[in-house]
């Protein structure tokens, strides 16, 4: 699948320190599709965090263009964008340890008004069993659950109002090697079986070299793909 659903456009980002300017996305335009896996890759501040906040509206380029379907975030409704058409996985997870799982999933279709409340109750188990947590993992309070588990239920929680771009942000940072090889297995499964464009920033050679497009920054840049 080649189908063109996010582009930037010569962006760039820049902020200020107490001793500097901090280039912190120097003039990159990209481009993802629908289907594959990508992984961003670089050291620790050479800009790709700062590049994953651009395309996912958390943060405004200074200069340049984020197109998602062709249309500049800046002319359509970012909030919008935000919270349909696109999910977001982290690093630690983001959970709320003292919910359960189930609940930790129904948040975000609680939030969108999804169809009713015990529609909303079986799609949430649904989505729960479809990344590898069964009934009685769902009923457990995330704070029991081992790391795997947390992370399986936070891309359950992100694919919920079924985004077409999942951003992953060190998704099996916090993992140990094996687990981390399943929830790459599942993200691959997400952007190749169920056609969405999943973005991946990681440290990781391990999650790069799986990946169908690695893209590399420094300073700012990108520097191969």
């Amino acid at each position: 699948m080649n189908e063109k659903i996010l582009e930037g456009i010569d962006i760039t980002y820049q902020y200020k320190t107490a001793t500097e300017m901090v280039q912190a996305v120097n003039s990159i335009s990209i481009e993802f599709n629908k289907g594959n896996l990508y992984a961003i890759t670089g050291k620790s501040g050479s800009g790709k965090t700062t590049l994953l906040s651009l395309l996912a509206g958390l943060d405004v380029p200074k200069s340049g263009e984020i197109l998602f379907e062709g249309k500049s975030l800046s002319k359509i409704n970012r909030n919008a964008y935000r919270n349909k058409n696109i999910g977001m996985v982290f690093q630690s997870f983001n959970l709320l340890p003292h919910l359960t799982a189930i609940e930790n999933v129904l948040i975000p279709l609680e939030i969108a008004k999804f169809s009713s409340s015990k529609r909303r109750k079986e799609k949430t188990i649904e989505l729960l069993k479809s990344v590898g947590v069964d009934e009685s993992q769902a009923k457990r309070k995330v704070l029991h659950l081992s790391g795997g588990e947390q992370q399986r239920v936070a891309i359950a929680r992100a694919l919920a109002v079924d985004p077409q771009i999942i951003f992953a942000d060190e998704p099996t940072g916090n993992l140990d090697s094996e687990t981390g090889e399943k929830i790459l297995d599942l993200l691959l499964s997400i952007a190749h079986n169920e056609g969405k464009c999943v973005i991946a920033i990681t440290h990781s050679e391990e999650v790069a070299n799986r990946a169908d497009t690695i893209f590399r920054m420094r300073d700012g840049k990108l520097c191969g793909v």
